[in-house]
């Protein structure tokens, strides 16, 4: 990916039961993913808890009756600020961002939204992604070995990861590991896997980690 100056950011909001925002997310390549409760936008898409929605366009979310609280990714000019939503029972912090090389406006890409799950001691054996990516912790422990360093992550933490650094991900022994994650990938992948093992030898080993998809689409420029 070229140096084109963009930034992939994760914010967290939380909504009161029924709350809605005062203003419309402003547009931006985004994916909206229902952590807690239910939202529904005003295009008239409703998420439940563990489904995504995404828009390129502006867009309104209304929580539902048990309120909602929204893990929210967005593309975005790598100058930008953080979005922050506003109105009454609405808060809005930013969890991580992370400047990308691209994606490169001569290319296509495809903004991809699924979930990797664990069995208690499950990994993910060396490996690598064809493109950068923010993932957050849903349920259980999990750490990240890349670049010489190991980082142990909880429930509500995220982390970077560029694609083309090998990564192991060890998940916890006691319970079963979840984590959400936002990448920015090749058209050419669209419902295809990204990841490419680096040692040869674990290219036939049995994968312990199953995939849930929620999104898988075009980048608008």
């Amino acid at each position: 990916m070229s140096a084109t100056g963009y930034l992939l950011r994760q914010m967290v909001d939380r909504l009161e039961p029924g709350a809605t925002l005062a203003e419309p997310l402003p547009a931006l390549n985004r994916v909206l993913y229902c952590h807690r409760g239910s939202f529904e936008t005003d295009d008239g898409a409703r998420c439940a808890e563990d489904a995504a929605w995404y828009g390129a366009g502006e867009v309104t979310v209304t929580a539902g009756p048990e309120g909602a609280v929204i893990w929210r990714w967005e593309l975005s000019p790598a100058e930008s600020e953080a979005v922050r939503v506003q109105g009454d029972g609405v808060t809005s912090t930013e969890n991580l961002s992370a400047p990308l090389d691209g994606p490169d406006p001569g290319a296509e890409w495809i903004m991809r939204c699924d979930s990797v799950k664990f069995p208690i001691g499950g990994c993910a054996l060396t490996h690598t992604h064809q493109g950068p990516g923010i993932r957050c912790l849903r349920q259980g422990q999990i750490r990240i070995d890349t670049r010489g360093k190991s980082t142990h992550y909880l429930p509500g933490q995220a982390w970077f990861e560029p694609g083309a650094d090998p990564v192991f991900a060890q998940a916890s022994e006691l319970e079963c590991t979840r984590f959400v994650r936002v990448m920015i990938l090749p058209a050419e992948l669209r419902g295809k896997s990204s990841i490419q093992y680096v040692n040869p030898e674990d290219l036939e080993k049995p994968k312990s980690q199953r995939y849930t998809g929620y999104v898988d689409e075009p980048i608008e420029h």
